[in-house]
């Protein structure tokens, strides 16, 4: 076997174990990249030091990240076990130290001074980030029949880590979100009159439900404004972003500010409103616990007086 039918093997069993398309693209261009920095050595021959050499070359020649640094890690790992090579060495390595960062938070009134400034499908995406805490991602797939009017919550489904969830519908959402609705359901009736009509579907629940593509409750909340392979799929979260750096650049905030900003906004809100860390972690889809913690560091400490007060003349 080569190296290009290792890379076609390695995408079979991604998609097997069902991980995530990004999980496949970085693991593809990782393994394809160790590849070419070890271009002159066969698959037979690799081994911990090919491992060693090519993670000292990210660290010290192109200074990746700690995450960055880990993830390459990871692919290689995956790698070795698609090659059914020894792993023990692998497990010894360290991994590289994380960067702990703090999340960049706007507050009510930068949020508004933002989304004034934007408009159409871009504006009600932020919205409904700031209002729900969903990832850009998990938006932009959003079906018709995952908005849950009557019980006021959304649904997310295949979140990371492939797990279903629920989270806010925000009542200040509703009337815009059901124009959405009405939105969407007329471009699928007029995709319907020339042909199409068809919604992207995963093959399982193709197989099980033939004509489920063709339901509009199936029909993707945002949809794109081009049908792409005689289907319509999603808007692209770039859109949404593109239109984000336009208003925060009109805005004059000097914050560094995307579309997940918004969805750091949201925990820090709730968390500042008085609202359990716990309810916080379950609506943003959080493993661990301790994810959600890092918002406690960024919430204001108005009540907290320097011991410097006082003492400096005016």
């Amino acid at each position: 076997m080569n190296k290009r039918d290792t890379i076609k093997r390695m995408r079979t069993e991604i998609r097997r174990r069902n991980y995530a398309s990004r999980t496949e693209r970085s693991y593809v261009n990782w393994v394809r990249d160790f590849f070419r920095y070890h271009s002159d050595v066969d698959l037979d021959s690799f081994g911990k030091g090919e491992v060693v050499d090519f993670l000292n070359y990210l660290a010290e020649e192109r200074g990746v990240s700690g995450s960055t640094h880990n993830q390459a890690l990871c692919a290689v790992k995956f790698l070795y076990d698609i090659l059914d090579k020894d792993m023990r060495g692998l497990d010894g390595l360290k991994r590289a130290k994380k960067s702990q960062h703090l999340p960049d938070v706007l507050s009510p009134r930068e949020v508004r001074s933002i989304l004034i400034r934007m408009s159409g499908k871009a504006k009600l995406i932020c919205f409904l980030q700031y209002g729900s805490g969903m990832r850009i991602s998990e938006v932009v797939r959003l079906r018709i029949n995952d908005v849950d009017f009557e019980n006021q919550q959304i649904y997310v489904r295949n979140a990371k880590g492939l797990k279903d969830r629920t989270t806010l519908l925000p009542a200040e959402l509703k009337k815009a979100l059901t124009n959405q609705v009405i939105r969407s359901t007329k471009i699928n009736q007029r995709d319907k009159e020339m042909g199409y009509g068809e919604a992207p579907i995963p093959k399982g629940l193709r197989k099980k439900y033939p004509n489920i593509s063709s339901q509009v409750g199936w029909q993707y909340l945002f949809p794109s404004a081009n049908i792409s392979k005689g289907k319509r799929y999603h808007i692209s979260p770039s859109t949404v972003q593109k239109a984000l750096k336009r208003a925060v650049r009109a805005s004059g905030i000097q914050k560094k500010v995307g579309t997940h900003t918004f969805r750091h906004s949201f925990a820090t809100q709730l968390l500042k409103n008085g609202y359990d860390i716990r309810t916080v972690q379950e609506l943003l889809g959080h493993k661990n616990v301790r994810t959600t913690q890092k918002y406690t560091h960024v919430l204001g400490k108005e009540e907290v007086k320097s011991p410097i007060e006082g003492l400096v003349d005016a």
